[in-house]
């Protein structure tokens, strides 16, 4: 017997009133839901992308861009670099990138752009090399497509070129080009540009300061690239060196013929002020021995002036007198 119909007529007029509402709220929820997510649930349910309606209502709650996780994800499945097992690449790993601030959209061009480049990147590092606040895909398409860099960098510095003195004291300015390829590896932790540049500077400072003459550099610059390659100046970089090419050499000064002609000059007023100080002391010897002339002067006209006052003595002693008559008597 279908006891079905029985119950459902002992159904009062506020249950169905109630249920009806229930339903209505229901169906409107189904609607909204359908409204703001179906486009998304529809468009990765074709692209076989793998994100289920409660992931897209569990993002809004937590504030995350639903439209940029469906499209990595929808990107990724359309590359076909690999299952979510063998990848990493899951909605939750995606929307914990996104919510620690980084680049979802840039993580996985780059992953993409690894995979084509038959590249060994995953998630993992792809993620961490874009927190660290790394390009990730330029860093990606720099290990494939090697940039040059220039040294000096003019938009870094002032400076156009590096200033080098040979041994013989001629001074060179020179311009290299250094090639460089990204190193994932050490790109997390390890230095940038500019410190490729700072040592690629100083190598090149050095190559051309120990030759013994700078017609020798210039003749073959290929032995500075050389030199510095030599040095593994991109250990503990980010950067991988291809190569190193002196682009422009240029003469500047003769600083060894300036600083000898600074010298002479330095040694011809030393020896003016030497013989300034000889003179200055001949005069005042002079000065000296005039000072001890007038003095004897002095002395002799005191000496002279004393004369009369012995004669006035003697006079007065009856000296001169008695000197006089013996000295009379005393002629034959």
């Amino acid at each position: 017997m279908d006891y079905g119909l029985p119950i459902l007529l002992a159904l009062s007029t506020t249950t169905w009133i109630a249920i009806i509402v229930v339903g209505a709220i229901f169906a409107f929820i189904l609607v909204v839901i359908g409204v703001i997510y179906g486009g998304f649930y529809i468009q990765a349910w074709a692209a076989n992308a793998n994100v289920k309606i409660l992931e897209l209502i569990g993002m809004s709650f937590r504030r995350v861009n639903s439209r940029q996780i469906v499209n990595a994800k929808i990107t990724v499945t359309q590359a076909g670099i690999g299952a979510e097992r063998d990848t990493g690449i899951t909605t939750r790993r995606l929307e914990a990138h996104y919510l620690a601030g980084g680049n979802v959209n840039s993580v996985v061009r780059a992953i993409i752009a690894a995979h084509r480049a038959d590249i060994d990147l995953d998630f993992d590092r792809a993620a961490a090399i874009d927190l660290a606040g790394r390009d990730v895909h330029d860093a990606v398409r720099t290990s494939v497509d090697p940039k040059v860099i220039d040294c000096p960098d003019a938009k870094r510095s002032q400076r156009t070129t590096l200033s080098a003195v040979a041994k013989n004291g001629v001074e060179l300015k020179v311009r290299a080009r250094v090639t460089v390829r990204t190193n994932l590896e050490q790109l997390i932790g390890g230095a940038t540009e500019e410190t490729i540049i700072a040592r690629v500077g100083e190598g090149i400072i050095t190559s051309i300061g120990s030759a013994e003459n700078h017609l020798q550099v210039m003749e073959n610059p290929d032995k500075i690239s050389k030199a510095v390659l030599e040095r593994g100046l991109d250990a503990q970089t980010a950067f991988e060196i291809v190569s190193i090419d002196i682009a422009d050499i240029d003469v500047g000064e003769n600083i060894g013929a300036r600083l000898q002609a600074d010298q002479a000059e330095a040694d011809m007023r030393v020896a003016r002020a030497k013989a300034e100080e000889r003179r200055a002391l001949a005069m005042a010897r002079e000065q000296e021995m005039k000072a001890a002339v007038a003095r004897n002067r002095s002395r002799v006209v005191l000496a002279e002036a004393e004369v009369p006052l012995a004669m006035a003595a003697a006079f007065r002693a009856g000296n001169l007198e008695r000197m006089g008559g013996n000295h009379g008597k005393g002629k034959p």
